[in-house]
C-alpha cells in the first residue's frame, strides 16, 4: 500500500515537472523531463533538435535516452506543441513548397517530364535492369547540384561498388566545373551489409550538423541489393520488409527535415505470371513503392538510347521521355 502511494506521488511530481509553456521551449534541453544526462545521450545519438524529437517515436527515445515511455511521450508532445505541428491551411503549405528546389538532370526532355527536375524534400526512386542508366543518373545528380551552388554537397552510399570518381571528372568537365572541387564535395561511403547501410543513412545527420557542409543530395545505389542478398526465402520476407520500412522512414525524415533530395536506385525482378505487357517489377514491394515520392522506370531503348517513365507522382501524370547517356551527361534524342 505504501509503495503504491509513493508511486502515485512520484507520478504527480513527474506530471508537474514536465508541464511547461511551449513558448519557452527553444531547444532539446528545454523539453520537460530532459536533464543534462538525457540531453547528452540524445545529442550523441544525433537527436539534437526539436524537429528530430517531434518526429521520433516514444520507443526510439526510450531506447536512446533511457527515459520512461510516459516521459518520452511528454517530450514528443512538447516538441510538437513548440513547433506548432498541428493542422495547417493549404495556402500555408503552398508557401512552404516555395523552398523546394529542382535539380536538373541535364536533359531538357527529362526535366520537362519532372516539371523542372528532381525535387528536394522528397525520395525519388529509379528502378530498371542493369545498364538502364540508374547509376549514371546518380553520378549526374551529384555533379548537377554544384552547378547552381558550388558549395552543395552530395552523400553517396555505395552498396555495389558502382561509384567511379573518373566518371565524376568526365561529367564535371562536361558541365564546365572544376573536377577537383566537385570530387571534394562528394562524400562516399561503401556499405557492406544492410545494417551498415542503415547506419550510414542515420549518420548523414552528423554530416549535416557540420555547418561547413551544405548537404543537398543523398544517393543510395542500390537500395535493396543487401536486403535481397541477406533475406532469402519467404520465411524472411516479413523481417526484410520491416527493416526496409525503417530505412525508408529514416530517408524520408532526412529529406523532409533538411529539404534535400534522396535519390535511390532499385533492382528489378521478372514476374513469371505476367502474360501480357512488361513483366519487370521493382524489388521491395509496397513498402518501397509507398515510401517513394516519385518512381521512375528506366529501360533500354532503340539504338543505345534510354527511356525514363514516370509511373508514380503525387502531382504529375504518367509520362515518358527518351535520352542518350554520353561522356558529358545526358543528351537529347
Amino acid at each position: 500500500m505504501r509503495n503504491k502511494v509513493v508511486m502515485e506521488e512520484l507520478e504527480e511530481i513527474e506530471e508537474e515537472t514536465i508541464s511547461m509553456d511551449p513558448k519557452k521551449i527553444n531547444s532539446v534541453k528545454d523539453l520537460p523531463g530532459v536533464g543534462a544526462a538525457t540531453a547528452e545521450k540524445l545529442m550523441s545519438a544525433g537527436v539534437d533538435s526539436l524537429m528530430s524529437i517531434a518526429v521520433s517515436s516514444p520507443g526510439q527515445l526510450v531506447e536512446l535516452s533511457g527515459v520512461t515511455e510516459a516521459v518520452a511521450r511528454k517530450m514528443i508532445n512538447a516538441a510538437r506543441d513548440a513547433l506548432e505541428m498541428g493542422f495547417e491551411s493549404g495556402d500555408d503549405l503552398l508557401k512552404k513548397r516555395e523552398r523546394v528546389q529542382k535539380i536538373s538532370t541535364g536533359s531538357k526532355a527529362f526535366d520537362e517530364m519532372m516539371e523542372g527536375g528532381f525535387e528536394t524534400g522528397a525520395i525519388t526512386e529509379c528502378f530498371g535492369e542493369f545498364g538502364s542508366g540508374k547509376t549514371q543518373l546518380a553520378h549526374i545528380l551529384a555533379v548537377s547540384i554544384q552547378k547552381d551552388d558550388p558549395d552543395a554537397v552530395a552523400v553517396y552510399i555505395d552498396t555495389e561498388n558502382t561509384f567511379r570518381p573518373e566518371r565524376i571528372i568526365q561529367l564535371a568537365k562536361g558541365a564546365n566545373l572544376d573536377p577537383d572541387k566537385v570530387l571534394k564535395n562528394i562524400r562516399v561511403a561503401r556499405a557492406y551489409n544492410s545494417d551498415h547501410q542503415m547506419l550510414l543513412a542515420e549518420k548523414v545527420n552528423d554530416l549535416i550538423k557540420d555547418k561547413s557542409l551544405k548537404v543537398k543530395l543523398v544517393v543510395i545505389d542500390s537500395l535493396t541489393a543487401h536486403f535481397r542478398a541477406e533475406f532469402i526465402g519467404r520465411g524472411t520476407l516479413a523481417e526484410r520488409q520491416q527493416k526496409i520500412n525503417k530505412h525508408m522512414h529514416t530517408l524520408l525524415k532526412l529529406a523532409d527535415a533538411h529539404n534535400l533530395l534522396v535519390y535511390v536506385t532499385n533492382q528489378v525482378m521478372s514476374k513469371p505470371d505476367t502474360f501480357f505487357g512488361d513483366p519487370t517489377q521493382a524489388i521491395g514491394g509496397h513498402i518501397v513503392a509507398h515510401s517513394s515520392t516519385f518512381r521512375i522506370y528506366l529501360r533500354k531503348g532503340k539504338k543505345g538510347s534510354r527511356v525514363a517513365k514516370l509511373i508514380d507522382s503525387p502531382n504529375m501524370a504518367e509520362k515518358e521521355c527518351g535520352f542518350f547517356v554520353t561522356e558529358g551527361g545526358l543528351k537529347e534524342i
